[in-house]
């Protein structure tokens, strides 16, 4: 989430890569651009600082640089259901440091969202159809960007069994319900904000407050520019089944870290 959000991403990650020892890392750069879309310059310095994959969500577009850049970087998705003309791509079957085929998915979907997207979960069930989990790809991580946490557990048992991991984007704010489902994979309603969490969702608070106060804009929403906490979710498979085996929240830096799990 805006600049806070890409130091953060930048200063933290290739530590953490090492120290883990992570094979494969997906970040959504959403609104990693000013808090709206992400360009291409931003996509290159969070691919350079670790990141194999970065997806996107509704507001994929908003740097129109991104409508050619997407076309030329395969390591860019935007959700599958955006639109019938858009340029890129919604998955894709990567290679991680150890060579295993990771298949990374993104979808949006359509509770509470500005606009009608096209059924997100036959969209996801093509995919997964055509990618089976230990077969085709021996890792499988679907990202289900949307605002209703209703339909992102939904998305989460739809996928059981068929994907590693399913993990919510866009709310912005990290939930408390990691869990394995029954059939192995992994789940989160949200991942959470890389970002300053003394704000509203990432923006700056006085003008998200004065709106709620008065029902009046005054100025435009910024980004919050304090110290960003590293949020997102570590997963562990299974190298012959694909399906989880251990997962674990994470929280670097900044207030989230101070709280404390």
């Amino acid at each position: 989430m805006g600049r806070s959000g890409r130091k953060a991403v930048v200063d933290m990650l290739p530590r953490l890569r090492d120290e883990w020892r992570l094979d494969f890392v997906v970040v959504n750069g959403e609104n990693a651009t000013g808090g709206m879309g992400l360009s291409g310059a931003h996509a290159k310095v969070l691919l350079d600082a670790g990141a194999d994959c970065l997806t996107l969500g509704d507001h994929a577009f908003d740097q129109k640089d991104m409508l050619q850049f997407i076309e030329n970087e395969p390591r860019i998705l935007r959700p599958l259901n955006y639109a019938k003309g858009a340029p890129g791509r919604g998955h894709r079957v990567f290679q991680d440091r150890r060579g295993r085929k990771v298949l990374v998915a993104q979808a949006l979907g359509q509770v509470f969202m500005k606009r009608a997207f096209d059924d997100p979960f036959s969209a996801m069930d093509q995919v997964l159809r055509a990618h089976p989990l230990g077969g085709a790809v021996q890792a499988a991580l679907v990202d289900i960007h949307c605002e209703a946490t209703s339909e992102k557990m939904g998305m989460g048992h739809f996928c059981d069994g068929r994907a590693s991991v399913v993990v919510g984007t866009h709310t912005h704010v990290p939930t408390g319900d990691a869990q394995i489902l029954p059939g192995g994979t992994a789940f989160q309603s949200d991942a959470g904000m890389c970002g300053d969490y003394n704000s509203v969702i990432g923006m700056e608070k006085s003008e998200p407050m004065r709106r709620f106060v008065t029902g009046m804009p005054k100025g435009r929403f910024t980004p919050a520019l304090e110290e960003a906490t590293l949020s997102g979710l570590l997963i562990e498979t299974d190298d012959k089944t694909g399906k989880a085996m251990a997962l674990r929240m994470i929280r670097q830096g900044g207030r989230l870290e101070q709280a404390g799990p």
